[in-house]
């Protein structure tokens, strides 16, 4: 099948799509249905009852493998269904129970398919991509046949920034195993690449391959939410949101996204009172970030202030479980914090992952920081995929314009303003108002 260099090709199988569980955090894991197993084939087992919730699950797997210790695929269905609880609850602590499940599986059989790729999905979700990549390569060696271990290793190409792998790798997966979680990865891929509409029409196919739980409804009606969002469609954005609650109430993302919604009609106070109730049962930084930037924006500064704390304290129990967040915590500290503390963050991120994200971080950090010349080559490596992603957006925009490059500063922000003027209620006007500046 002939491949384009910007986008995938979605060959439609004849007979009806499978299901196939939706990865891990941002793209991380495959582990999400109910069926807790890295085989496709596999039976329920012992300890998972049908309809169980995970927590029931994990109970039922820690009574199999006290009765069965010398049974490695017990520890490797522990340790996956620890993942799901991570990805439930946000509560990292999870993660060190996984890796000790998934490495107790491999001491018993160092061919473990299921432990192999459970380690691999681990080390994305601690953004840990060479190790992921290494580990989901590892796991194509012992099992080529399952496809869905060709997200983990698309996922730790991406980024990587090895995108012209990355696409021969999704190409191979969505020609074997059309479903959710491959259409998911190209919808992803498109985005990247600033194909908005291309992403969609991805995750349209990902909404046809279904998956019958109300979690995954939720989840990619959550994705096409943010599609819907990120190109300036805020009416499209609440009805997907609106339809990931109807199916699975509470749903995070599509919690996140209606205060997003709210927040561009000028209604802080709802879109506040939405995000404070999710960020009591779910303190994720991005979740507390949203929190903040929006009381900013309504001028609640000093519940803002208190709201930013709370992003190191959550920070820190991220990093003590594993995780390494160097370009997420240097883009808050761009914006909130410590320039030079940026600098450094983003520094260690693109040297570990040198994807367009993290050139967007270590972009942004080196402008805040004041260092321009260096920000705008950044920049480049930042846009060269051609992302319409309106924080990118904003970025590029915004480090032109103190960089002393007009046009090119009014190129970014007039895509922005025309695609979608209103993505932050603390950033959108403050494109707007530089816009202004520049006509």
């Amino acid at each position: 099948m002939a491949i384009n260099r910007d986008s995938l090709t979605i060959k439609l199988a004849a007979a009806v799509l499978a299901f196939a569980a939706v990865f891990f955090a941002v793209r991380a894991l495959d582990g999400s249905s109910a069926k807790l197993s890295g085989r496709p084939d596999v039976a329920v087992r012992e300890g998972e009852l049908p309809g169980a919730t995970t927590a029931q699950r994990i109970e039922g797997l820690q009574a199999q493998v006290r009765e069965a210790p010398s049974d490695p695929d017990g520890y490797s269905q522990l340790g996956l269904a620890y993942l799901q609880r991570v990805r439930e609850t946000g509560d990292p602590t999870f993660y060190p129970r996984a890796q000790g499940s998934f490495e107790q599986a491999l001491r018993l059989d160092p061919n473990d398919f299921t432990a192999t790729s459970g380690l691999g999905s681990l080390a994305l979700a601690r953004h840990d991509f060479s190790g992921g990549l290494a580990l989901g390569e590892r796991a194509a060696r012992i099992n080529p046949d399952v496809a869905r271990n060709y997200g983990v290793i698309a996922d730790a190409q991406i980024e990587l920034g090895r995108y012209g792998a990355a696409e021969r790798t999704l190409q191979h997966y969505v020609d074997v195993k059309p479903e959710l979680s491959s259409y998911a990865r190209v919808s992803y891929f498109r985005e990247l690449h600033g194909d908005l509409p291309g992403a969609l029409g991805a995750m349209r196919l990902a909404v046809s391959a279904g998956g019958g739980t109300p979690e995954n409804v939720g989840y990619v009606q959550a994705l096409v939410g943010k599609l819907h969002f990120d190109s300036g469609n805020y009416a499209a954005a609440e009805s997907a949101y609106r339809t990931a609650l109807e199916t699975d109430p509470g749903f995070p993302a599509a919690v996140a996204g209606l205060a997003r919604v709210e927040a561009t009609r000028g209604d802080y106070t709802a879109a506040i009172r939405r995000l404070r109730g999710l960020v009591r049962r779910l303190p994720l930084p991005e979740y507390v970030i949203a929190l903040g930037e929006t009381e900013q924006a309504a001028g609640m500064t000093g519940a803002a202030r208190r709201d930013y704390q709370l992003v190191g304290v959550e920070t820190r129990l991220l990093q003590a479980n594993g995780v390494n967040t160097d370009a997420e915590l240097a883009l808050f500290e761009a914006d909130h914090g410590d320039p030079s503390q940026a600098v450094d963050l983003s520094a260690r991120a693109w040297a570990a992952a040198p994807s367009v994200r993290s050139a967007d971080a270590y972009s942004w950090a080196l402008s805040s920081a004041g260092r321009d010349r260096e920000a705008l080559a950044m920049s480049d490596r930042a846009m060269r995929l051609g992302s319409r992603d309106p924080s990118f957006l904003y970025h590029a925009g915004m480090v032109a314009l103190r960089a002393g490059q007009p046009e090119r500063a009014k190129a970014f922000l007039s895509r922005l303003t025309d695609q979608s003027p209103r993505f932050n209620p603390l950033f959108g006007p403050r494109a707007e108002r530089a816009l202004q500046g520049l006509r």
